[in-house]
């Protein structure tokens, strides 16, 4: 896998090559694959699905049934009928959040979640678990960045009904070891909710071989367009739960009184669904299975390691995370006393583009002593010459902050 072979894939990066783009994690360019993929259905073959009979509207259900088993191959699970369409990952753990409470949470039951979480891992949790009466409690992480893992057992050992976790932590890149904490999980009686926001577009994933009842991922973090992303579940458990959104396209049967609902995946896509960018998804997930998952990994790690190594030479600097070979391609940092928003502007003016803030993981950041970070995101496209324009942009902002850091 050749990252400037790639970048002749991606428009924005053609037309732009002196930006370091270093945001992935934030969201991910788009390889012309996926846009042609796009315009070519709007252009030829748009109609909406499962409500004509005429031959378009036949066309477009094809091509977004088609779409589903494409994401399905790529999560690993031969049933595409457990693959649900949902906007985002965010809606996808709404949704989870929502059927699951209302199915198999009680009063003073407990959901267990983790201190790396994004908050779309959280918050509705915390909701879900306001409205039924249940506990909410977090598994900490260590000094290293790793969750506790005797903190993780006695949390178990309260049997707790769910348990929610990140696949890979979008602030410190720690990825999880997903296979063996669900393992746990489920032979405590919990239900295993994944946040693969982070992991679907840079971990070869099987859902299967993970052992968690259900994934969410983020579309447009694995090279799709926006408004579209996969959610897996086992077959089973899609069929136990109620509806999250209500309305057109769910139903069985409908009288002013009373409804019944459409069986899975149908009972989840209320509404119209995301089916041009279901399409434009498929592109996408064929593009990585193309390019090869293990390679994507491999060149993470790779990246990863030397920009690990080159920041460590930086006066000041405080990188955030685990070193070892379960960290992925994300590297927080801070100088004391520099705002981090004031650190990314300035990495901006030298061409490196990062995120900056709380990342949507406020607990985090609080757990790590730091209101913000600064987040460089590696991916594909990235070269190890972008690797050091950080790192050079970084010694300059050590320069030029060097009254500021405490």
């Amino acid at each position: 896998m050749d990252p400037r072979e790639l970048r002749r894939d991606f428009p924005l990066l053609e037309a732009q090559p002196d930006l370091v783009f270093l945001d992935s994690a934030a969201s991910a360019q788009k390889p012309r694959a996926v846009t042609e993929a796009l315009t070519r259905f709007y252009e030829t073959a748009y109609a909406n699905v499962h409500r004509g009979s005429y031959p378009l509207s036949e066309a477009a259900t094809e091509a977004f049934e088609d779409a589903r088993r494409t994401l399905a191959e790529f999560l690993g699970t031969p049933d595409p009928e457990e693959v649900v369409f949902v906007r985002n990952a965010t809606e996808g753990l709404n949704l989870l959040a929502h059927s699951l409470s209302e199915r198999f949470l009680g009063p003073g039951d407990l959901v267990v979640v983790t201190e790396m979480e994004h908050h779309a891992n959280l918050v509705p949790w915390q909701q879900a678990a306001r409205r039924k009466g249940a506990r909410i409690r977090a598994v900490p992480i260590t000094d290293e960045g790793r969750l506790d893992p005797a903190a993780f057992e006695r949390l178990l050992a309260e049997e707790p009904r769910i348990v929610a976790l990140t696949h890979m932590s979008n602030v410190l890149g720690t990825v999880n070891p997903v296979a063996d904490l669900a393992e746990r999980a489920r032979a405590a009686g919990a239900i295993v909710v994944v946040d693969g926001a982070q992991g679907a577009p840079h971990l070869p994933v099987n859902v299967r071989a993970l052992g968690a009842d259900f994934y969410a991922t983020s579309g447009h973090k694995m090279l799709g367009p926006t408004g579209a992303s996969a959610l897996w579940g086992r077959r089973a458990l899609w069929e136990e739960l109620p509806p999250f959104l209500t309305g057109g396209g769910m139903i069985e049967r409908v009288t002013i009184e009373e409804s019944t609902f459409a069986p899975p995946p149908t009972r989840f896509e209320a509404g119209t669904p995301p089916f041009a960018e279901a399409v434009g998804l498929a592109a996408a997930a064929r593009y990585l299975a193309a390019v090869g998952m293990e390679n994507v990994w491999r060149h993470d790690r790779a990246l990863v390691e030397r920009a690990l190594a080159a920041l460590a030479e930086v006066p000041d600097l405080k990188v955030f995370g685990p070193t070892g070979p379960d960290r992925g391609g994300v590297v927080s940092f801070v100088f004391p006393g520099v705002h981090a928003h004031d650190l990314a502007t300035f990495l901006a003016q030298k061409g490196v583009a990062v995120r900056s803030g709380h990342h949507c993981a406020q607990p985090l950041h609080r757990r790590l002593g730091v209101a913000a970070t600064a987040r460089a995101s590696f991916y594909l496209y990235n070269t190890e010459e972008e690797v050091d324009r950080l790192a050079e942009a970084l010694r300059e902002a050590r320069r030029f902050f060097a009254t500021w850091i405490e």
